[in-house]
């Protein structure tokens, strides 16, 4: 048995995580300060939920600090063989607003992370994002055709590699924190030998998401329609994204934990699970929801199309998406629809 440590625990991502090491029996620390609404500005459901459905599970310890506090932040890693810090400032808009917090959150917390595992010698997990590819990816060709937009290059049929340029292009400031995390993680295993990896992850969905319109769209949808909110698509509704479901990420870091590996690794849907805001709608209308939406215009630096090349992931991990879009959003219903009183009793008008 091994003592792991989980960033962020308490988060969508963190606790589905923290969840399977504790039922796999290992000893889990679960770090989070519970700040993701105040950082997005917005009410974002039940935020103590996750962190309470982890303390019933039984052989966990729950810290409530901050990444960016590193004397906590060591002193929860003491003993630990594997961290993965999922902890994060999220999203791009709360970025823009507040690019020195971002930053704060992202890169140094990062790195207190690190140095955390330093000292433990301990392996260490990044969930990084797409985004660190930044505009480099509208450089893409792409094609429209009825409800949806898709690459016209060739090269890229398999979708982007991890060998694509982060260079010369906008990030927006979260991608800039996200990708000065992302080398920094890598730099640790070439400097210091520790053992690291970095998964970029495209758009993960899944029960116990509480999405908002910025942050988590899939699960947004299927919260909006359910609760009678009005949806905002900007642009056309055609731009596309590889979705993966949380329990196939799980599953990539349950790999990575077992494995000996170190690297950088799209972890996303891939080319077979992709869907366009306009095809989830219909998506949803087929499962009997009703969802409200309305158009305006794009934002800036929006990508029409993001599709993650997850083939080095397959050969080096042995891992690969399982779950159909579909199926995902089906159970994601399911479970939005069982916990509806999650979303009723705090306040989402400001998201509609």
């Amino acid at each position: 048995m091994s003592k792991v440590l989980v960033t962020g625990g308490a988060g969508f991502i963190g606790s589905h995580v923290a969840e399977e090491f504790i039922r796999s029996g290992h000893e889990v620390v679960v770090y989070d300060n519970l700040s993701r609404g105040k950082m997005l500005g917005k009410s974002v459901g039940d935020q103590e939920y996750n962190w309470n459905y982890l303390g019933s599970l039984g052989n966990v310890i729950r810290i409530r600090d901050d990444v960016r506090n590193f004397v906590a932040l060591s002193e929860a890693a003491k003993g630990v063989d594997l961290i993965i810090h999922t902890a994060a400032q999220v999203a791009v808009t709360t970025s823009l607003e507040n690019p020195r917090e971002d930053f704060e959150v992202n890169a140094l917390g990062t790195l207190n992370a690190l140095e955390a595992a330093r000292k433990e010698d301990a392996a260490f997990l990044f969930l990084s994002t797409n985004k660190v590819y930044g505009e480099n990816v509208n450089s893409i060709q792409v094609k429209e055709l009825d409800t949806r937009y898709e690459f016209a290059d060739p090269r890229f049929e398999h979708g982007i590699p991890e060998e694509f340029s982060v260079d010369h292009t906008g990030h927006t400031p979260y991608g800039s924190s996200k990708l000065a995390a992302d080398i920094y993680v890598q730099d640790y295993h070439h400097t210091y030998g520790l053992r690291t990896s970095v998964f970029r992850m495209s758009c993960i969905y899944g029960t116990r998401q509480f999405g908002v319109e910025d942050q988590g769209w899939v699960a947004w949808f299927v919260i909006a329609a359910l609760m009678g909110k009005t949806i905002t698509i900007y642009g056309d509704g055609k731009q596309v994204r590889d979705v993966l479901f949380v329990d196939d990420l799980v599953d990539a870091v349950k790999r990575f934990a077992g494995s000996n590996t170190s690297g950088v690794y799209n972890v996303g849907g891939g080319p077979e699970n992709t869907i366009s805001l306009l095809e989830l709608l219909s998506m949803l209308k087929e499962m009997g929801l009703n969802p409200s939406y309305k158009f305006t215009d794009w934002r800036p630096a929006d990508q029409k199309v993001y599709i993650s090349d997850v083939r080095k992931a397959e050969r080096e991990l042995g891992w690969r998406p399982r779950m159909s879009p579909r199926e995902g959003v089906r159970r994601l219903v399911k479970w939005v629809r069982s916990n509806m009183n999650l979303f009723r009793t705090h306040n989402h008008a400001e998201m509609s």
